[in-house]
């Protein structure tokens, strides 16, 4: 690993001291706690050790250190910011730093004496019950919250999807092809594989509603300029742009979730956030097939999107409140320096400098790193990928049977995509009612959770999404097979896509940890590649061979992929043990 990444990897240490236990540093915790209760009249002393046990984002001038001890989460946080801080682009100002000289002061002026400890003026969050952490928010408000974030990212995946519906009259009034239609959807799901290299760091920087109301706005104004557009170049350039900016909610809403939810609730709430990544694609086929065929027009397929765009957007800049808590505090600051008039009051994020090296090495160079030389990215990268290109590739499949086989209208041919949204809610209502189980093993574990717990559903679903791949391929290739077969063939493809796409998401994050970022980036890259390549070749593919040996040829590669989930759940311990990126401590009392 490089020194940025031995940076985070120790902060990460110091941040999760039960996951990496070390004598020496529960002994410098020890001693910073002491020294903070001890020396609160020598704020010089408290500085010296805080430099030299690297703890300095504990509290050191505090009568109520012995609360804070006695709440363990209130240490947690105050740590786990510490944490983001040093995953965060600019925090380490390494590159930054110059060789030239400092340059005069100015107005005849002495350089100032340093301030006596830069810590003392660095605020935090006022215990385990601060209200203005986003944790403690109210039920009824966290729950407001989830329902807007969750109306932003299904009207994103609405909009990546509608689209298929217009892709035939678009190419015939353009005088071009069908594949070349085809690209308006490939495009918007390249702009998602593009947009989190933007959003994601962005959010680390700036704070999760910035990005989400500037995506919301920005998707909404590109959506009407492709409603609008007079040529098929602007309608493919403006796809492009309103799927980069509709992946922010892909990018931001995950990671407001997780700073609004613990770990016991967390779970529960990405899932809810994953259906409607999933179902948002095919909820819009049918709505855009009826739209077509009457007399709005195609554009209207994209005015509708528009016009969800900007409600989203008027919901996130009225009500939305910001919850990444190292923002949080630099709001706490600027009003402290207002009323205190104490200029040196601030917060560790405010210290943060831009620097585009790093920005390329924690965002670009590490993520392909991770996809190249590690076994459990690479692997489920790869299964995830094929996933996710084939709910696109259904847009063009469903069409096919239901209407070129069974002559359904646009609309009413879209309608068979309701199996796949039965078969991934009963996923999402699967993994939901095995949540109280996965809670009983991560606290009799002290919390601690193993990645391989996340693995049997993704197995469950492997099989059923095979199965459902070669039921939909034989049912669906004759027109006297009655149409509700095929279309039951949903309930095991749309259970098996989320089982698998959910859980598998879950165990990168388990297992890289303060990685898990760059993890999921090279996921995200790969997998939206395969979505927007799988549309492009489904037309010939299933043209030449046929919707039953297509189907087939498919069903045999999700079979053979299935293994890839037993794998790691075998043997993923010793595989990550080798890692250079997942932080697994060696067992006790091992040899090495």
């Amino acid at each position: 690993m490089d020194i940025v990444d031995k940076d985070i990897e120790k902060a990460e240490r110091d941040a999760s001291p039960n996951r990496f236990p070390s004598p020496d540093q529960r002994e410098a915790l020890a001693r910073t706690v002491t020294a903070s209760s001890s020396s609160s009249s020598s704020s010089s002393a408290s500085s010296v050790v805080r430099q030299e046990i690297g703890m300095s984002r504990l509290q050191t001038q505090r009568d109520d250190v012995t609360d804070l001890q006695r709440h363990p989460t209130a240490l947690s946080r105050i740590q786990t910011a510490r944490s983001q801080h040093s995953a965060t682009v600019g925090a380490s100002l390494k590159s930054r730093q110059s060789k030239k000289p400092l340059p005069e002061f100015g107005g005849g002026k002495p350089y100032p004496p340093p301030l006596p400890a830069r810590e003392e003026y660095v605020v935090e969050f006022d215990g385990v019950d601060d209200p203005l952490h986003a944790q403690n928010w109210p039920f009824k408000k966290k729950l407001f919250t989830g329902i807007i974030l969750g109306y932003t990212t299904l009207t994103a995946a609405f909009g990546s999807s509608i689209f298929s519906a217009a892709t035939r009259e678009v190419a015939f009034i353009f005088g071009v092809s069908t594949e070349v239609g085809i690209l308006g959807v490939s495009l918007y799901v390249l702009g998602f594989a593009t947009g989190p290299i933007f959003w994601a760091p962005f959010s680390e920087l700036k704070g999760r509603r910035l990005p989400l109301v500037l995506g919301s706005f920005g998707f909404s104004i590109f959506s009407i300029a492709v409603a609008v557009a007079k040529d098929l170049q602007t309608i493919l350039i403006c796809r492009f742009w309103s799927g980069f900016f509709g992946a922010s909610p892909l990018a931001c809403v995950a990671a407001v979730f997780s700073d609004m939810f613990n770990n016991r609730t967390r779970g529960i709430a990405v899932t809810v956030f994953s259906m409607t990544v999933f179902t948002g694609p095919l909820l819009a086929p049918f709505i855009g097939g009826f739209i077509v065929t009457s007399r709005l027009g195609w554009r209207w397929t994209e005015y509708i999107v528009a016009i969800m765009g900007f409600v989203s957007f008027g919901l996130n800049f009225v009500f939305l409140r910001e919850t990444y808590p190292p923002v949080v505090l630099i709001a706490k600051a600027e009003e402290l320096r207002r009323r205190t008039k104490n200029w040196g009051i601030h917060a560790k994020q405010e210290e943060i400098e831009v620097d585009f090296r790093e920005l390329m090495e924690k965002n670009f160079s590490r993520p392909l790193r991770m996809l190249a030389t590690e076994p459990i990215v690479l692997l489920l990268s790869i299964y995830m990928s094929f996933i996710y290109g084939l709910l696109y590739l259904f847009l063009t499949a469903y069409p096919i049977v239901f209407q070129q086989i069974h002559h359904f209208s646009p609309g009413v041919g879209g309608l068979p995509f309701f199996g796949m949204i039965v078969g991934q809610l009963s996923a999402g209502l699967f993994i939901v009612i095995r949540q109280p189980s996965y809670q009983k093993k991560l606290a009799a574990n002290n919390d601690i959770p193993i990645p391989e717990w996340r693995l049997p559903e993704v197995i469950i679903g492997g099989v059923s999404f095979s199965l459902g791949l070669f039921w939909f391929g034989w049912s669906g290739y004759r027109a006297d097979i009655h149409w509700i077969v095929p279309t039951l063939s949903g309930l095991l493809t749309g259970f098996g896509l989320l089982s698998i796409f959910l859980q598998a998401l879950n165990y990168l994050v388990d297992a890289y940890l303060m990685f898990a970022a760059s993890a999921i980036a090279a996921n995200t890259l790969l997998r939206s590649l395969c979505g927007a390549i799988f549309p492009l070749f489904a037309v010939y593919m299933i043209n030449g061979m046929g919707v039953q040996w297509a189907g087939t040829l498919l069903g045999c590669v999700a079979a053979l992929l299935i293994p890839v989930p037993i794998w790691f759940y075998l043997k993923g311990a010793k595989i990550r043990e080798k890692s250079k990126f997942a932080p697994t401590p060696k067992p006790i009392g091992s040899a090495e």
